[in-house]
């Protein structure tokens, strides 16, 4: 009997095991699907379609890129962040390569090593400011390609918006663009939220990328209100060949694509990402304003996107993190993130506040 019992477990009904009115402030991941989304992934869900990325929503899905990216620009959806930049990074460098990023860049802070590990790629790394790049900051590691002792810089990769919640304009990229294809290197943009940072600045997409002469890029969904999946989109494809097998290579390619496809067309078909962004960079905005009203707390950073940078009591971060979560930036310095989604309410941080205010008061 319990032998059956082992083999056949009893069937359990699904049930809830949280509580979906509790949000916090610790990461924009930490969000779910947004309606839509979810509506689009059962939309797709019946039937057979070809695997691999031969189904209907795939196709469909390197028309909407077009019209955001430009008549040259195709779309390769993955899994996740850390590996559409592994994978993108992977397709402009060779096995000497090296690419120049912010020393606060995600690929280099917060990707377990995946790009130097998996990706086999050198990170030559710049202190900076704010999270962004100049052209300046780049030339402290372009240098050395005829150096066979040194890594060759191929690639520089900037973050948009960065890893501070700060953003680029289009002209700074542009400067950027143009003093790497000088010294012979590509531009790679990880855009994880690219949909803040267009929020922001309120322009397409289209105006701080292939515009101003990004190569490729890492298209972010999962931060924007997508289940799961991302996408490398090619924005040179003349320039940049074999991304189907590197996708293969790496672990990337999705069998049944269409859910990753489908949600990203549901993004990007209408106007959802821009509306989501949209709403996460006004409830960052929100926070700040009421941050900044509070004694002894200090913002780090230009609030941009969706994320509030701030500097207060160690002490009081850790009784407020039992009433909200979110994580140290830099716990020896005091320093926190605070991070709005496109599910966060008013009511949300005006509590957030409430609460903060009175931890600081204790």
């Amino acid at each position: 009997m319990a032998d059956r019992e082992a083999v056949n477990p009893p069937r359990t009904d699904a049930r809830r095991h949280h509580d979906p009115e509790v949000r916090g402030f610790a990461s924009d991941n930490y969000a779910g699907a947004h309606p839509e989304v979810l509506a689009a992934l059962a939309l797709a869900n019946g039937g057979h379609q070809v695997a691999y990325g031969e189904d209907a929503y795939t196709e469909n899905l390197q028309q909407v890129i077009r019209s955001h990216f430009g008549p040259t620009a195709e779309a390769f959806p993955v899994f996740n962040g850390t590996g559409a930049n592994v994978v993108a990074l992977q397709a402009v460098t060779d096995r000497w390569g090296a690419v120049i990023c912010a020393e606060s860049a995600h690929i280099n802070v917060d990707e377990g090593g995946a790009p130097e590990r998996v990706g086999g790629i050198k990170l030559l790394t710049v202190p900076t400011p704010d999270g962004k790049l100049t052209p300046e900051l780049i030339d402290r590691q372009a240098y050395g390609w005829d150096d066979e002792h040194r890594a060759m810089p191929q690639v520089v990769s900037l973050a948009q918006a960065t890893e501070l919640g700060t953003v680029y304009t289009p002209d700074e990229i542009r400067a950027i663009c143009e003093h790497a294809h000088a010294h012979g290197m590509k531009v790679h943009v990880d855009g994880s939220r690219l949909a803040n940072a267009a929020a922001t600045l309120d322009v397409p997409l289209r105006t701080f990328t292939n515009a101003v002469g990004v190569d490729l890029l890492s298209l972010g969904g999962t931060k924007n209100g997508a289940l799961f999946g991302e996408a490398v989109v090619v924005l040179d494809p003349d320039g940049i060949k074999h991304m189907k097998h590197l996708r293969k290579l790496s672990m990337q390619l999705a069998s049944k694509m269409r859910f990753v496809s489908v949600q990203l067309e549901a993004l990007l078909a209408r106007d959802l990402w821009l509306r989501n962004a949209r709403h996460a960079n006004e409830m960052a905005q929100r926070l700040a304003e009421g941050v900044r009203a509070v004694h002894g707390v200090e913002i780090l950073y230009p609030v941009q996107a969706n994320a509030v940078f701030a500097r207060l009591p160690h002490d009081v971060s850790e009784r407020l993190q039992k009433r909200f979560r979110f994580y140290f930036w830099d716990e020896a310095a005091g320093d926190v993130r605070w991070m709005c989604a496109f599910d966060t309410t008013e009511d949300d941080v005006d509590r957030f506040v409430a609460a903060l205010k009175e931890e600081m008061a204790r």
